[in-house]
């Protein structure tokens, strides 16, 4: 068993609003696991890397993407085509672990193809790559959003439902995707059109908790929003229009949030002129009213996740940074920003006992900064920033 000390920087560990000086990680290579952390002296090792006085800090999750899709509408669309769209999907994987990305979890994948990359990821036969907690094809009405070839599970009854999500977690859909609202992306529907009912969503969650398993609803506006808590999903993705009634929901249920407010940011500030009106206006419209409510979400005590629905138009793969930002303009701390990674993700994916902190026991996946992120987390956007997976450094 070999081992590398990491010494010489200002260590921001995940856990608590506080910069340790002079700090060391001791890595275990075989396992790329932490066995000690620790300030001032430092144990021997094997190997010793000099982090010349950076900051380091948890790589982040990202709690929903959609890696086979292409955030940018003029290369024209290759989701008909299962190689090219696998191809796609690796290359933004890339970017996402470039970008500071070290874990994901996938929230609806064209031809499943998520789950066979984190199998081939896992397997160590695709490298420079977040790990995948994946979903396969997300679950819709029939006309629904989610209603598109080679993408949603059309569903329209508990039933099929039921049979439905026990086909994908057959062949190993871990975090399962359902659509309770219409959204911003389908023209024919809109955020607060109810889809799929909370006795179908019920049945999603009754079959995922058998396995173990987490589900994430898309849910926009109401009455949507509510018929997923009601149903006890672990997650409400986007949330834009969330209430108090539902955050009292929320509160007595532990149900997180993941707000993805990069996503319908970038729509009306980068699609003039190139997506369709109607797209860029329930966007712009959108856009107050949903920084308004996730903010007082937050204030409330709502669990916040870091999630950016990457893969919609103009919001690529390397926009996790942004969406701290994002977060810290609409009033978290940029600690509190930075804990929506550390520990809300962690913890919905049920990985906080092996991600998320940089802890003895758990797995060195870190970014290494010339900026303190707890004074700007605009620090995380460094494009040249050295990320490390499993204690190896990637980019």
């Amino acid at each position: 068993m070999t081992k590398t000390l990491f010494a010489n920087f200002s260590l921001f560990d995940g856990t608590k609003n506080e910069i340790q000086d002079n700090a060391w990680l001791l890595v275990d290579n075989d396992t790329g696991k932490i066995t000690e952390v620790g300030t001032a002296n430092s144990p021997a090792a094997d190997e010793k890397v000099d982090l010349a006085g950076k900051y380091v800090m948890p790589g982040l999750i990202n709690c929903h993407t959609h890696v086979t899709m292409n955030p940018n509408p003029s290369d024209g669309d290759t989701m008909a085509n299962v190689v090219a769209s696998t191809v796609r999907g690796v290359k933004n994987l890339h970017t996402l672990l470039k970008s500071g990305v070290t874990y994901i979890r996938e929230c609806g994948s064209i031809f499943d193809i998520d789950i066979t990359l984190s199998k081939l990821i896992d397997a160590g036969l695709i490298d420079k790559t977040p790990e995948i907690l994946p979903s396969g094809r997300p679950y819709s009405m029939t006309g629904g959003h989610g209603d598109f070839p080679n993408f949603g599970h059309l569903v329209d009854s508990p039933d099929e439902m039921r049979k439905a999500v026990r086909q994908g977690q057959k062949i190993g859909a871990k975090a399962i995707k359902v659509m309770a609202t219409g959204g911003v992306m389908t023209e024919n529907d809109f955020m607060d059109d109810p889809q799929l009912s909370t006795e179908e969503i019920k049945a999603a969650v009754e079959e995922a908790h058998h396995k173990g398993n987490i589900v994430a609803a898309h849910a926009e506006g109401n009455p949507g929003i509510m018929n997923a808590i009601k149903a006890n999903v672990d997650s409400i993705e986007h949330g834009f229009y969330v209430n108090d009634e539902e955050i009292d929901l929320m509160l007595a249920q532990k149900t997180y949030l993941t707000p993805t407010i990069v996503a319908d940011w970038a729509i009306p500030k980068f699609g003039e002129g190139l997506l369709p009106d109607w797209e860029i206006k329930k966007a712009a419209d959108a856009l107050d009213d949903l920084c308004k409510n996730i903010a007082h979400a937050h204030d409330r005590g709502v669990a916040i996740t870091l999630g950016t629905d990457a893969g919609t138009p103009f919001n690529d793969f390397s926009m996790t940074p942004v969406e701290l930002q994002l977060m810290v303009k609409i009033g978290f701390s940029d600690y509190d920003a930075l804990m929506t990674s550390c520990q809300n993700s962690a913890k919905l994916l049920k990985i906080d006992n092996e991600y998320g902190t940089l802890e003895p026991d758990k797995y060195a996946d870190f970014l290494v900064l010339d900026d303190n992120p707890l004074e700007s987390v605009k620090a995380v956007q460094q494009e040249d920033k050295a990320v490390y997976k499993k204690g190896q450094r990637a980019y």
